[in-house]
């Protein structure tokens, strides 16, 4: 038995170019970026009679939600339709969740498949050669129509809508991500408090550098976002980078610059823009003395009180950069199932969150004791 796929994207974006591309999917996608959640948007609309890609069937299987947004046109598209199948094919296996936004079109004609969606798939049916494909169209749409989602008929106005779709997306996201976030950090608040002395949030006296080192990347990673979420509601502007190795592999430095301008408020500011604020930066994974070089172009921006949080595996990145303010933590582990079990879901007095959280790490647990076991006796 093979082991679940593992999810490389936060949200699959599902839309019609035609309708959406160039306003709300623009400002939604923007949004989602800000927030550092990892969003799939297909910026290329294909050619009808030619299929989905594979690469676009991974996007998808590697998604933990579903973003689909139906317009006026979307129903009439046939890649649009064959892109619904593969995503309420997965909805169906349990392997993602459908999130969709009802924009400028009415839920019921969906369900209902009533007019200008009727007509839609009229000409789908007088078109297409296999009808079976047709049907599989009709239920995927109704079955997505029968998911509660947001309608922008109900909403005047849309940046709101924008906003409260991205609020819901970060709390679930937030769910889902707790069993592999820093709040299940084995000794997380002595990690915190270290790390708070270091930090000195009350102190308004110029610039803090903080490194933070650790073996394992998922460990450093997560301690890094969880100290980011603790943190951030105390400064004016706040950005978390991760994996600036990522960001900055096969690009030219000044990529990294952009990239945390664009990510702080969405849009490009100029320095002057943040002479007068208190900023929080946080660089998860630099590898390179070069990259913090790129970063340190806009610390001199940085109001009174900013704090730059650097988290790497190579000490001596530290000792380049003159960084003196350096936590170290040799090992960083995460609670067991039990554990996670009592401060997760009884924290919460919510007894079905449990019992959901039991099953899935039962299950995962399961498929990885299957794929040793199998392994072992091959």
């Amino acid at each position: 038995m093979s082991c679940a796929t593992a999810t490389k994207y936060d949200v699959f974006l599902s839309f019609r170019g035609l309708d959406t591309r160039r306003n709300f999917i623009s400002f939604l996608y923007k949004e989602l970026v800000r927030r550092n959640i990892r969003t799939f948007k297909d910026d290329k609309e294909l050619e009808n009679g030619r299929r989905i890609s594979p690469e676009l069937k991974r996007a998808i299987e590697e998604s933990k939600f579903a973003v689909v947004v139906v317009s006026v046109n979307y129903a009439a598209s046939p890649w649009c339709l064959d892109e619904l199948v593969k995503i309420m094919d997965f909805e169906n296996k349990g392997s993602i969740t459908v999130m969709p936004i009802f924009y400028g079109v009415d839920p019921c004609h969906l369900r209902r498949q009533s007019g200008h969606v009727a007509e839609q798939f009229k000409k789908h049916e007088a078109r297409e050669e296999d009808l079976d494909k047709v049907a599989s169209w009709r239920r995927a749409l109704t079955s997505l129509a029968s998911i509660s989602g947001d309608c922008s008929l109900k909403c005047e106005d849309e940046s709101k809508l924008v906003d409260e779709i991205a609020d819901k997306i970060s709390k679930k996201l937030m769910i889902v991500t707790t069993i592999s976030n820093g709040s299940n950090l084995v000794g997380i608040d002595r990690h915190m408090k270290a790390l708070n002395r270091k930090l000195d949030l009350n102190s308004n006296k110029g610039l803090r550098v903080v490194g933070i080192w650790a073996r394992g990347y998922n460990g450093r990673s997560a301690l890094a976002k969880y100290v980011y979420q603790e943190i951030c509601q105390h400064f004016d502007s706040h950005c978390f980078l991760g994996s600036v190795k990522r960001i900055s592999h096969g690009r030219h430095l000044s990529h990294l610059h952009e990239e945390f301008l664009i990510r702080i408020q969405g849009e490009y500011l100029s320095k002057q823009n943040l002479k007068n604020q208190k900023v929080l930066l946080v660089a998860d994974d630099v590898n390179k003395l070069e990259q913090l070089d790129a970063l340190a172009e806009d610390f001199n921006s940085f109001g009174p009180g900013s704090v730059v949080i650097i988290t790497t595996q190579d000490k001596q990145l530290f000792v380049s950069a003159g960084i003196k303010l350096v936590y170290e933590v040799e090992l960083l582990r995460f609670q067991k199932v039990c554990e996670l079990i009592r401060t997760f879901a009884f924290k919460k007095r919510d007894i079905s969150a449990a019992f959901k959280l039991v099953y899935y790490r039962a299950t995962n647990l399961a498929t990885r004791w299957s794929g040793c076991l199998s392994g072992r006796s091959g």
